[in-house]
C-alpha cells in the first residue's frame, strides 16, 4: 500500500478529479482511507485509546466513521462519504468502491466477528446498509439504498429492502449506473396486474 497508489484510485474511480492539489486538499474519502492506516497501526499493536482517539479526529473532520479495527485492503475508495460508517470486525477487500451514506454496521453485542467481510471488486451504493457477519463475494453490486442481511454470492447484482439478487456484477453495466438497476418489485407488481386483469376476464 503506498499514497501515491491512493491517489492514483482516486483519479482512477472519480471523472470530477482535476489535479494532484484538489486530490490532496479537497478528498475527505481520501484522508479518512490515510487516517484509519495510521490509527489501525496503532490498533493491531495495542494502542487501542491511541487509534480511537485518531479515528474519532478523522470522523470529525471528514465525516466518515471507521473503526481502528477494521480491515481495509489496497486501492479503497469512498467518493462523497459524509455518514459512511465501517464497524470493528469489518473486512474490505481490494479495489472496493463505496459512496455515501453506507454502513457496513453488527448485529450481535457478543465480542466475536459481528461486521461483514466485503469481497474485491465490489461496488456499494450511496445510502446501502449491510448488516452482521456476512460475506459479500467478489465483483459484487449493492445497489443504492439497499438493505443486505444476507450473504451475497460473487458477480451478483443486489438490490432494495430486504435486497434482492441479480446475476452480474460490475461487469454488467457501469460502476455508478444504479439507475440501471432491475426494478424486482417493479417486476412483481407487473405480473399480479396481469395475473388480476386475467382473472378479471375469467369472472366475466
Amino acid at each position: 500500500m503506498s499514497f501515491l497508489e491512493d491517489i492514483r484510485t482516486v483519479f482512477k474511480e472519480d471523472p470530477a478529479a482535476r489535479g494532484l492539489a484538489e486530490v490532496l486538499l479537497c478528498y475527505p474519502g481520501l484522508h479518512a482511507v490515510w487516517l484509519h492506516r495510521f490509527a489501525h497501526w496503532f490498533w493491531v499493536r495495542g494502542f487501542c485509546f491511541t487509534a480511537r482517539l485518531i479515528s474519532h479526529v478523522a470522523r470529525f473532520f471528514t465525516g466518515i466513521e471507521i473503526h481502528p479495527g477494521a480491515a481495509i485492503g489496497r486501492r479503497f475508495f469512498i467518493d462523497h462519504g459524509m455518514g459512511v460508517v465501517i464497524g470493528e470486525t469489518t473486512e474490505i477487500g481490494d479495489d472496493v468502491l463505496i459512496y455515501q451514506g453506507v454502513v457496513l454496521g453488527g448485529t450481535s453485542l457478543e465480542k466475536k466477528k459481528r461486521h461483514p467481510t466485503i469481497g474485491n471488486g465490489v461496488v456499494i451504493g450511496s445510502g446501502a446498509i449491510i448488516l452482521g457477519a456476512i460475506k459479500i463475494g467478489d465483483h459484487s453490486r449493492i445497489g443504492a439504498g439497499s438493505v443486505v442481511l444476507k450473504e451475497v454470492p460473487p458477480d451478483t447484482t443486489v438490490f432494495g429492502v430486504p435486497a434482492k439478487s441479480k446475476e452480474g456484477g460490475i461487469g454488467e453495466t457501469s460502476q455508478l449506473d444504479h439507475n440501471k438497476l432491475f426494478d424486482v418489485c417493479g417486476e412483481e407488481i407487473k405480473a399480479l396486474r396481469a395475473e388480476i386483469e386475467e382473472l378479471k376476464k375469467r369472472i366475466g
